[in-house]
């Protein structure tokens, strides 16, 4: 080989290596992608969506109610839910209604999902933070989390789950990648 073909190739090396290094420094700091598994946050994910899951606002100042997560949880499984509550929520359901700190809040995410019921019940049954977990308002560092399909999602109202502490979120959600007709922002 000549000096010329051994001096490119080096550069394609090098490249090569920039390239992987900068890709795998992504994925670890700043962002990842992540499949959704289940039919848990549906409609607003469906299963076998792909997201982009931004790692860089994962401190609890920068997660904010309504925000969509990923976590890991006890049992060392993957999920992905939607913040209901934040640190010094009373939370409480009645009659399809989310309180927060007796306050009656809107989440138009569920709006379709309601709409799409085939009976008279409600998507979400009654409760309050302190029948689920014994605290009466969440305490500091933890976060309360529901799945869209309240119905069919295990989520902060089951023991398995629980609140979750903030160093077991990864990031938090809006992008879907794929499937590629649905690609975008998801609110």
């Amino acid at each position: 080989m000549d000096k010329s073909t051994i001096k490119e190739l080096l550069d394609w090396v090098k490249s090569t290596v920039i390239t992987c290094v900068l890709v795998i420094a992504t994925m670890t700091f700043i962002v990842c992608p992540t499949r959704v598994g289940g039919a848990s946050m549906m409609p607003t994910y469906e299963d076998g969506d792909f997201v982009l899951v931004n790692k860089i606002g994962k401190k609890i100042s920068g997660i904010e109610r309504f925000d969509v997560i990923v976590f890991k949880t006890p049992n060392d499984e993957t999920y992905i839910k939607r913040v209901i509550g934040l640190p010094g929520d009373h939370i409480a359901y009645e009659n399809d209604t989310l309180y927060i700190n007796d306050e009656a809040l809107e989440e138009p995410y569920l709006d379709l999902h309601k709409k799409q019921l085939l009976d008279t019940g409600t998507l979400t049954q009654d409760f309050t933070l302190q029948s689920l977990t014994d605290h009466s308002t969440i305490p500091e560092g933890y976060l309360f989390v529901l799945g869209d399909n309240r119905r069919n999602s295990i989520d902060s109202r089951y023991s398995s789950v629980g609140l979750v502490p903030m160093e077991k979120v990864f990031g938090k959600t809006s992008i879907r990648l794929y499937p590629l007709d649905s690609i975008g922002i998801v609110k």
